[in-house]
């Protein structure tokens, strides 16, 4: 599942203790595990091996150069949301002939851009979006490659925020609507059908909605497919990731944990799926995010003070929501464990940050190992969603970020010095 374990009771990240890399870079501090991207997106590529496919890692979930440049080296390919995506992709050393933009509302420079670069594919969110492509392209002397998103509206049942697959949301074209769509694309000059595509939510633990969803759509890809000499399938991302181990197996503590029993991993994923995608004779896109990158990464934070109040045992601590919003965002689950190992009775804690907000905590009410103040808990399961959605929300700096090889470690994004913050903000005449 990731390679974050105690060994003599310290909390490693491969083969290199916690501890010395906060002694080195400080907290809060990302640390992530390339074996463990490595890993994740190799089971998926293997699992995948019948059908001709391409593996698009979701920048969105990751943007460090470090695990763009890791997945790039495994050959993935990359889903892009903005033009500054794909300038980090290409930053990296990936390919943008592998990559797919997606995002309801491209700017004509983000798509003058990616048209330049010869990305594979956007992913068409609305008719207007059509219109604008084409005229981009005309203006280029270019064709654009693209696939329409379809709505399926299969409800996933997942967070309401990370839902994208019914009619009430944003995303696509209802599914009654494509084959409309595709006829007027078709008679827009400018514009080469290329794939269908489709993407149903995220952190999705079950593989029956992408069945649900495969086999709605799959008949309506090839019957495209036939009439407009389609290349691919984009079957989405979603797959989903533990964050609690304890509700899978019934442990309190994940290191006695061997494997969440509840899981969806790739093997199941593609035992459902390779059989149906099989015979339609079209390359298949996945777009992981979170799959690959989400174990991968841990936030490091240093105890400031234990605050005990008549009801309320608060672990103050130097990260806060503008490093991990997650918890504040979605109320979110992340495993919160000591670097060093402890015995003895938990203590229901709340841990929380400093931000001066109610909403800026990491967990409440949940029974810790006790700390004090110079002690280290580390957040898991950080990895995707975590550092891409930081912020200098009272004028904090952005973390550190290390990423973490076998015995090696190296840092891959330097502490953002507090000056940086405002270095671009000036301050009027009128008013010095």
């Amino acid at each position: 599942m990731h390679d974050f374990h105690y060994v003599g009771g310290r909390l490693h990240c491969e083969r290199v203790a916690i501890e010395s890399l906060v002694n080195k870079f400080g907290t809060p501090l990302y640390v992530y595990s390339q074996h463990t991207l490595t890993d994740h997106f190799q089971k998926l590529d293997i699992a995948l091996a019948p059908l001709n496919h391409l593996v698009c890692f979701a920048v969105k979930a990751n943007s460090n150069l470090a695990v763009i440049r890791t997945l790039a080296n495994q050959g993935s390919g990359f889903d892009i949301v903005s033009e500054g995506e794909l300038r980090r992709v290409i930053a990296a050393g990936g390919d943008p002939r592998k990559c797919v933009f997606a995002g309801v509302g491209k700017t004509e420079a983000e798509i003058e851009f990616a048209l330049r670069q010869g990305i594979y594919s956007f992913n068409i969110e609305s008719e207007p979006e059509l219109a604008r492509i084409n005229r981009v392209a005309a203006r280029l002397k270019k064709t654009a490659p693209i696939a329409v998103r379809v709505n399926p509206n299969i409800d996933a049942h997942t967070h309401a925020k990370i839902t994208t697959g019914t009619y009430e949301n944003k995303f696509g074209i209802a599914f009654e609507q494509i084959e409309r769509v595709y006829a007027r694309a078709s008679r827009l000059k400018n514009l080469r059908l290329r794939g269908l595509q489709m993407h149903i939510g995220s952190q999705l633990t079950e593989v029956k909605p992408f069945e649900q969803a495969v086999k709605k759509i799959l008949p309506l890809a090839a019957k495209l497919a036939d009439k407009y000499d389609l290349e691919f399938f984009s079957v989405g991302g979603g797959l989903g990731i533990v964050y609690n181990p304890a509700l899978d197996s019934g442990s309190p503590e994940w290191w006695q944990t061997p494997v969440a029993k509840k899981i969806l991993t790739p093997a199941t994923y593609a035992a459902t799926l390779v059989p149906l995608l099989q015979p339609a004779g079209l390359r298949i896109l996945i777009e992981p995010g979170r799959f690959i990158v989400g174990n991968a990464g841990i936030l490091v934070t240093r105890v400031e003070f234990v605050k005990r109040t008549g009801r309320k045992n608060f672990v103050i601590v130097d990260a806060a929501m503008n490093d991990l919003i997650r918890p504040a965002f979605y109320d979110s689950y992340h495993e919160i464990v000591p670097l060093r190992r402890k015995g003895g009775a938990m203590t229901e804690s709340d841990v929380v940050g400093p931000i001066c907000e109610s909403g800026d905590f990491f967990c409440k009410n949940r029974p810790l190992a006790k700390v004090g103040e110079g002690d280290h808990l580390a957040l898991l399961s950080a990895g995707a969603y975590g550092f891409v959605m930081a912020s200098n929300y009272n004028s904090r700096g952005l973390a550190a970020e290390v990423l973490v090889n076998g015995n090696r470690a190296a840092s891959v994004r330097e502490r953002q010095p507090l000056a940086e913050i405002w270095k671009s903000e000036s301050v009027p005449a009128w008013l010095k």
